[in-house]
């Protein structure tokens, strides 16, 4: 108690500014000390608990403490100094501006932070969210902009007319990028195609879909790994065949021929031994589901069957394609199995009484 009374002497005898000064400095020191003991803390937290929540909400409000507490100081700094209620009406709308934007700032790390951990619960990979990120931060800053004018004593009610009338224009003018940023958001909410599915339009273009953004959505090839940028309208109304749903794996099919003259019976054995141990042993092959064999038709020179086998996702069929064709040639080979070339029989007519 007496400390604080001498502290009290002590700011009753400083000048008006000196008192602010030294208020606002104690504020920005005591924030520096809240921010250290927030790092530790989110350091602790990051050690000790399994929960990212704690993480989150630590990590939203990191750099602000320090902001918070110098406002505050400022404006007891000028209540205590005793300046009349102009400054003290100028520095509160002040101190209200900071106090809103560092909220609108916690406000869009938190949103920003939970998106992408819903996007990663749902998938169970890191997702990129652009599109839906940018819209909450719009609206965020939008609120955040008419609070701020509220707290100036701005009358928004007749910009928010202005702006209603002048819309329709702008809308007009942008008919093409509002078409795309509603085809985004559109194509999101279905969750028929979502960020890391392997897909492919029925304009050609096939690859992992790694970004939903405002206007395109970006798509990476395989296995050239090139970025191709689709426009959302075309997405969305296009044919599209997501081979990520409804589950990733899939199965896939190697067509194969032999000879007339082969055992189908040992055909049929020696090709589900090499598919079944190179299920095994190749990456993105699954054991869990037996591959099979399917026996088609008689070809011109062969008799043709489909041998389908199980994998983990689209972009591993391709490794496994290759390892079943090796493995299945030699073993073929020192089983005796012939694959035959393509034969075609012709048959020449000779006309009666022709003459060279």
């Amino acid at each position: 108690m007496d400390i604080v009374m001498r502290a009290q002497d002590f700011l009753a005898n400083l000048p008006g500014w000196a008192t602010i000064l030294a208020l606002t400095a104690a504020g920005v020191a005591v924030g520096w000390l809240c921010e250290r003991l927030l790092r530790r803390w989110t350091q602790w937290a990051s050690r000790r608990t399994a929960s990212s929540l704690d993480d989150v909400l630590l990590s939203s409000v990191h750099g602000l403490p320090m902001i918070w507490f110098a406002a505050a100081a400022l404006y007891l700094g000028v209540s205590v100094a005793g300046y009349g209620e102009p400054l003290r009406g100028l520095v509160g709308r002040a101190v209200g501006v900071i106090v809103i934007v560092t909220i609108v700032v916690v406000a869009m790390r938190l949103a920003t932070a939970g998106i992408t951990g819903i996007a990663k619960r749902s998938s169970g990979v890191e997702k990129s969210t652009t599109l839906v990120q940018n819209v909450v931060r719009l609206l965020l800053l939008i609120l955040g902009a008419a609070l701020i004018l509220q707290n100036l004593g701005i009358n928004i009610t007749a910009m928010v007319a202005t702006l209603g009338i002048s819309g329709l224009a702008v809308a007009l003018a942008l008919q093409d990028t509002l078409g795309n940023l509603f085809a985004g958001m559109q194509v999101i909410m279905s969750r028929q195609i979502r960020t890391g599915d392997y897909v492919a339009l029925a304009t050609g273009e096939e690859g992992a879909v790694t970004d939903i953004q405002a206007r395109n959505t970006t798509i990476r090839t395989f296995p050239e790994r090139n970025r191709v940028l689709v426009p959302n309208s075309i997405l969305a109304s296009t044919v599209v065949t997501n081979f990520s749903l409804p589950q990733k794996r899939l199965l896939i099919t190697l067509p194969i021929g032999v000879a007339y003259d082969s055992n189908l019976e040992q055909v049929e054995a020696v090709t589900l031994d090499v598919a079944r141990k190179t299920m095994r042993e190749v990456e993105g092959g699954l054991t869990d589901e037996e591959p099979f064999v399917r026996y088609e038709e008689f070809s011109d020179f062969s008799i043709n069957f489909l041998l389908r086998v199980p994998v983990r996702e689209f972009t591993d069929q391709f490794l496994v394609r290759h390892e079943l064709v090796k493995r299945i040639h030699e073993r073929y080979r020192a089983e005796g199995i012939e694959i035959p070339f393509p034969i075609r029989t012709v048959y020449m007519r000779e006309r009666a009484g022709r003459t060279d």
